[in-house]
């Protein structure tokens, strides 16, 4: 069997509920800092673990992340004694859905820096990263020395096949180890499965070929930057993996719609005033949003044309002169309002999995946040300890 997949060596999984703010539903730095601002939210929370530097205490002492790794080692201690077990050399069957869609996949330990036989890593990025991002999230992995939530990766082929022996492991199985539902309607299940033939066979098959990242770019980065060799991944095809879009928002222009529309005008782009606002669904056209008024702006089509590459190059980069990897362009996840800043949203249709498959066999990327696979990985179901040499407060209990 290929070492580049393996099992959780040493991992915890959750006995009943993750406790404090659902941590996959902040997509900015000072929603995370509003959430653990709230009574008892930085205090043994999975949040507090994963963004110790922007806890009240820490802010009140300027700490940055290095410096704020004592606050997520505390709230780790606390979060494993009070709602986690211990299990060891385990690979999880991980099975989500809800009214995004359904993934079953293997919860291992993927190194993604491995190469395969044709000179190329095993995982494989889709889109490009933001630096600091990839260097803040390096630093708290390498400094707490244990992963929180999983990476997703897809097979490039075989998909299929694949789902079908996942399938047929959990009805080997039986009942879950794990079994809970949020308020959203989104379920999600977990079995074990421990040394053993099963276990080799599940993971003979995911290391069995490339992966593409779906959802995790910059933990996928992180983890390579490290340097431990070790990734949390949840590996899926699906049964019903979907792919959302993922908006942009321009602030900070002191630009209006109109003028925004003139600039995109002059830069010899087609646009047109009085539009439906709702968000495209194919690709080659974006809805640009202000307060009640819309307007919708035609893009060129030149072979395998990423229309978040367009937006980025042509719109923002071109017409209006601003860094798109700067503060005047974020990212806006499906379902999530827009900042209350906003001097519009774009509005973007989905990257249709074709186009994904395509840009991965050219070897290429597409922009950063330019897809939204669904469903994702839950984040704190399992927690898995990254190879090395454990803090002082992991080993007093060995």
């Amino acid at each position: 069997m290929d070492t580049w997949v393996s099992p959780i060596r040493r991992g915890w999984i959750v006995r009943d509920a993750i406790p404090g703010p659902g941590v996959d539903e902040f997509a900015e730095p000072d929603q995370v800092i509003a959430a653990l601002a709230q009574p008892g939210a930085a205090d043994g929370t999975l949040l507090a673990v994963q963004h110790p530097h922007r806890t009240p205490a820490a802010r009140a002492r300027g700490l940055d992340v290095l410096s704020a790794l004592p606050i997520a080692h505390a709230a780790l201690d606390q979060l494993r004694d009070s709602h986690y077990e211990q299990v060891t050399d385990v690979v999880g069957l991980s099975w989500g859905d809800g009214p995004e869609g359904s993934a079953l996949g293997l919860l291992c330990v993927v190194d993604p820096a491995a190469v395969g036989a044709d000179g190329l890593t095993h995982v494989r990025h889709t889109e490009e990263v933001y630096p600091d991002v990839v260097a803040e999230r390096a630093a708290m992995l390498s400094g707490l020395r244990c992963a929180t939530s999983a990476a997703m990766l897809v097979p490039t082929d075989g998909g299929e096949q694949f789902t079908k022996l996942m399938c047929d492991a959990v009805a080997r199985l039986g009942e879950p180890a794990v079994s809970m539902t949020d308020s959203a309607g989104r379920r999600n299940r977990m079995w074990l499965a421990g040394e053993g033939e099963l276990q080799d066979e599940l993971l003979a098959a995911a290391g069995a070929q490339s992966l593409l990242v779906a959802d995790g770019n910059h933990r996928v980065a992180a983890a390579a930057r490290a340097g431990h060799g070790s990734l949390l991944a949840l590996i899926t095809a699906g049964p019903d993996l979907r792919v959302g879009p993922i908006h942009r928002v321009l602030t900070g222009t002191g630009l209006g719609l109109g003028e925004l529309a003139e600039r995109w005008r002059l830069a010899g782009l087609d646009v047109r005033r009085g539009c439906d606002p709702a968000a495209p669904s194919t690709p080659g056209t974006v809805v640009v949003v202000s307060g009640t008024e819309a307007l919708r702006v035609t893009l060129p089509r030149n072979g395998l044309a990423i229309d978040h590459r367009l937006v980025e190059q042509l719109m923002v980069e071109r017409a209006l002169g601003l860094d798109p990897v700067g503060p005047a362009l974020r990212p806006l996840p499906p379902g999530r309002p827009a900042r209350p800043d906003a001097d519009a949203v774009v509005l973007i249709a989905p990257v249709p999995v074709a186009d994904v498959l395509a840009v991965h066999a050219t070897g290429r990327q597409m922009p950063r946040k330019a897809t939204y696979f669904t469903p994702k990985p839950r984040s704190g179901i399992v927690l898995a300890e990254i190879p090395g040499n454990r803090p002082k407060s992991d080993r007093r209990r060995e």
